[in-house]
């Protein structure tokens, strides 16, 4: 009789996930993945936030193309909310210069 091989079991902590829109926790079997990044197929060297289902299926699922980058271009998580909308409305009116011009 060959001996069992015991493999490590993942910690808890890899197990358990907080949702990032409403903060509860739970299993990551029943959390959907979100990628700020919005190319959650591309996994090498990230580390993912969740959102449990009900978040999950609030969300806006339309492209998000540009978006982080426009965010923090405008100052997001650093500077005032007044400040943040004033700049993240500026540059959404540039991109949107931008792009009737180049069709």
């Amino acid at each position: 009789m060959t001996p069992a091989i015991s493999t490590p079991r993942r910690g808890d902590d890899d197990r358990r996930v907080t949702c990032i829109a409403c903060g509860e926790t739970l299993d990551r079997d029943d959390a959907r993945e979100y990628d700020k990044h919005g190319d959650r197929w591309s996994r090498e060297g990230k580390a993912f936030e969740y959102l449990c289902k009900p978040c999950h299926r609030e969300c806006c699922h339309q492209n998000r193309d540009g978006l982080e980058e426009t965010l923090i271009a405008a100052g997001a998580g650093r500077t005032d909310r007044k400040t943040f909308l004033r700049q993240f409305c500026d540059l959404v009116a540039e991109d949107g210069d931008s792009n009737r011009t180049e069709r």
